[in-house]
Parts: C-alpha cells; structure tokens; sequence
C-alpha cells in the first residue's frame, strides 16, 4: 500500500481509537454477515422484481414494465458519483447507512403505491442499494484486518448464498401466497434490520479525503448518465430515430462532455480524471461493465428460455413455472458463491486479481456457448447454468481486488464509484442489444405473450459470449503488476490525502 506523507514529510497515522484489529473478532464476523446480507439483498432485487412483473403490469394496467429496472439503475448510477465522494469526505459507514435508509423508504414507498408512477418512485429511490456495493468493500478495506480484506471483499461481492439460493423458491411463495406488495415489504424489513446490524457491528473509517464537494460536477454527471440511459432503454420502444430518443441520448453526450471539461478545469472534480484514466482503472471499469452486463444478459435469458412452453415446439422451453425455475436459479446462485470463495482464497495467497478476472470471463463466456449450443436438456442447463456462476462470482470478487491493488484509501470510494457507472449503464445497454436480435426473430405471440425463435436466441445468448470476451480481453491488458496511484504519482498529489484525527 502506498505510504501518504504530509506536506512537511512527516507521515500520518490513524488514531487509535480507530484502530484495525489484527485478527477476526466475533464482531468483525457479524460485520462481515451483514454486508453479505445486504449485497445479497441487492442480488435478489433483480429476480424478484423481474419475477412479479407480470402480476404489477396487470395491476397498474401497464405496459410500461421496464421502468422498474431502468429508475433502479438509473437513480444507483446517478447517486454513485456523488456518494463516492462524500464518503470519501465525510466517512464510508455513514454514507452506507444513508443509502440503506433511501432504500428502505424507497420500498416501503413501493409497498403502499397506489399507482404505478408512484412505484417508480419507490423503486427509483430503492436503486440507492447499488452503492451500496461499492461502499461496502470500500468501508471492508479500511475497517477490516489487512490480512482478511481479499476473501471479505470477495465474500461480500459474490454472497455466501444466505438469501441469493433459497429467493426463488422465497419469491415464488410470496407472490403466490401473499402477492406482489409482499415482495416489497420483504425488502422493507430486510433492509431496516441490516442497517441496524451494520451500524452495530460497523466500525467507521478513519480514512478522509480532504476536499469540496463539487455540485457542478454532480449534476452535469448525473444529467449526462441520466440521459444516455433513459434513451438506451426506450430507444426500442420510442425508436431509435425518434425525437424523443435522441435528444435524451445526444443531450446525455453532451452533458457528460460538459462534465469532462469541468473535470479538468477545477481544482477538486466530482472525479479526478487523472486517477480514473489510469489504465489499471480504466479497464477494471470496462471489465467491470462487461462482467455485470453480461450477467444481465444470462439473468434474463435463462428464465425466458425454461419457462417457454414445451408444447410449443420450438427447440426450447419446459413450461417451467416461476416457482419450478429455481431448480435453475438456485444452483446458479451456489456456484456464484464458490466463485466468490475462490477469488477470496487465491488472492489471499498472492495470486493477482487480474489472472482470476481472466479466468472468470472465459468461464462466463463458455457457460454462454454452451447454453446458446445445447438447450433442450435440463440437467445440462443446470451444468452450464453452474459453469457460468462460477465464472461470475470470480469476476464479482475480482473487481474489488483490482481496485485495492490499484487506488489508495482515500480515493477508494470516488473511484469505485465511476466504477459502479459502468457496472449500472452496461446492464441496461446488452439486454438491448440482445432484444434487439430477439425482436426480429419473433416466432409467434400468444395472449400477449411473444415467444422467440431457436435461432433468435441461440444469437442472444452469444451476444451474451462476445460480450464475457471483451471483458476478459479488458482484463488481460490490465497491467501485470499494478502499482498504486499514489506510489507512482508521488508524494506531492497526496498532500490532501490524509487519514482523518
């Protein structure tokens, strides 16, 4: 880790009621359980919303489905930025216990809407879980001992399972039994009582960057991000020439390169640019895009690809229901975990982050051809389904260790942040692609429902497989040894670095 000097060459340390522990502690264990249960709760969000969908559209009498996933991504990515910096600023623990509360109320809000923009609301505000990620293995980094960082990152990022293998059959239950408010509440009392256990087993950093807070830069960002995926996830319902879409997707370029020169031209950005163009940086973003996108690709084609009525004739499908998918989900959710483990334990052990993101990658790509190839078979689905989750709980805890290696302390948060853009816009760009190549291979539509060609999805899921390639190809022009920020850029652009006394 790089040393972080004051401008008179002394060094700083932290205070020593802050202290890190040298070993695991009872409460350094219930720390780490209550990330883990959070993040999961980010996990699940995904399936469960996308598995109540069907009962909210008939609810609201909407067609208009998709914005539950695009306010969720699009609010995460927007608050990112600005989360990042200010638990830079002011303290990891406290900005993730603010984001946990959003949360919360976002869900308790969607619990009790009476109409469905009342919903988008709520679950506008509930995509404050997404820095969540971020915030949480960057508060592990600074609280946790040293020497038990690599395998709690990964844990936190991959899951231990806890919720993310029993949800299917939990969703299904719920919805069943109690409909499709309950899966809202569910996320209501969840998240209250893992921000309790957060803040009681949570230390917080001492870590501080010393810095303003620039709004400008916020807002340019966040209109920029804002725009772009606003007019990726509707250009295929609005059209790709109209009005409306390109003004959203050239209005959002046009902001983000506003941003860009107010980045360079103040003294302290939202995101210093000189950090984040890195290549060590830059291309864990892009790998990380690639690795959560891709994920979102498989996610949504899976149970698209099962539930298919057999009956059909179409070369794929079981008829399965919501319920029956989780003998898919759940072995997928699994091998995330064993995933995650592995990363923890290898880079434990000095083996690089960038050789297990590599390794993750190819074995996501793989679990995609094999897939796209052979789909008729159900206990091979869930061999491929399996091989593909290894490979992303590798890539999941891959992400946080490159960028341990590559950014100091201080800069964690702000970094990771920009990080977590490419992890949100990515997400919502692929599964377009891939329903654009869908859409023009309908094979017939049955009481609303569009059902899709063999040949149609055998191309999506290899869309899913270049896309798992190009993050592999990020990862392996990672540098070989990454050097921290700080290290190379020397003492004198550390001076506001500090630890916080």
């Amino acid at each position: 880790m790089a040393s972080h000097v004051h401008s008179d060459g002394s060094s700083p340390s932290l205070p020593e009621s802050t202290s890190i522990p040298e070993r695991w502690t009872p409460r350094l264990v219930f720390s780490l359980a209550s990330i883990v249960l959070l993040l999961e709760m980010l996990a699940v969000s995904y399936m469960m919303i996308s598995t109540a969908l069907p009962a909210i559209s008939v609810h609201y009498q909407t067609t208009q489905g998709a914005w539950l996933l695009t306010s969720f991504l699009l609010l995460g990515a927007v608050a990112s930025p600005l989360l990042g910096k200010l638990a830079d600023m002011y303290g990891k623990r406290k900005v993730l216990l603010f984001a946990v509360a959003g949360a919360a109320v976002g869900s308790f809000i969607s619990a009790i809407a009476p109409s469905y923009a009342v919903l988008i609301l709520g679950r506008s505000l509930t995509g404050l879980l997404v820095p969540c990620l971020f915030l949480s293995y960057s508060l592990i980094r600074d609280v946790f001992p040293p020497k038990t960082v690599a395998l709690a990152v990964s844990i936190a990022t991959s899951g231990m399972g806890l919720i993310a293998i029993p949800a299917p059959f939990l969703t299904g239950w719920l919805i069943d039994n109690h409909g499709f408010r309950s899966i809202f509440w569910f996320f209501v009392i969840g998240l209250v009582l893992l921000g309790v256990m957060i803040f009681a087993s949570t230390s917080e950093s001492a870590v501080r960057l010393r810095s303003s807070l620039d709004l400008i830069g916020a807002v340019l960002l966040g209109s920029g991000i804002a725009g772009i995926l606003i007019g990726v996830s509707f250009g295929p319902t609005w059209g790709w020439k109209n009005g409306s879409t390109l003004a959203y997707l050239i209005g959002g370029v046009a902001l983000l390169a506003a941003w860009v020169a107010s980045a360079r031209a103040i003294r302290e950005p939202l995101i210093d640019l000189r950090y984040f163009g890195k290549r060590s940086v830059m291309l864990t973003a892009v790998g990380a895009g690639f690795c959560y996108g891709a994920s979102g690709v498989f996610t949504i084609l899976l149970p698209m690809m099962v539930m298919t009525p057999a009956v059909l004739g179409l070369g794929y499908g079981f008829g399965v229901t919501a319920e029956g998918f989780a003998i898919f989900q759940a072995p997928l959710g699994g091998m995330v975990v064993v995933g995650g483990l592995i990363v923890g334990f290898l880079v434990g052990r000095n083996i690089r982050p960038r050789l297990l993101m590599i390794i993750g990658m190819i074995l996501m790509a793989v679990g995609f051809t094999l897939t796209a190839t052979i789909h008729d078979n159900k206990p091979l689905l869930i061999i491929f389904a399996g091989i593909f989750g290894v490979g992303m709980g590798m890539g999941y805890a891959s992400i946080p260790n490159l960028l341990i290696e590559a950014v100091p302390p201080q800069l964690q948060a702000t970094t990771a942040s920009m990080v977590a853009v490419f992890q949100s816009i990515f997400p919502a760009v692929l599964p377009v692609i891939a329903f654009t190549v869908l859409n023009s291979h309908i094979a017939m539509a049955m009481e609303g429902a569009v059902f899709y060609t063999d040949e149609g999805m055998r191309i999506a899921f290899l869309i899913g497989a270049a896309a798992a390639v190009l993050g592999a190809i990020a990862a392996v022009f990672l540098p070989r040894n990454i050097v921290q920020i700080g290290a190379e850029d020397g003492a004198a652009q550390e001076t506001s670095l500090l630890p916080a006394h």
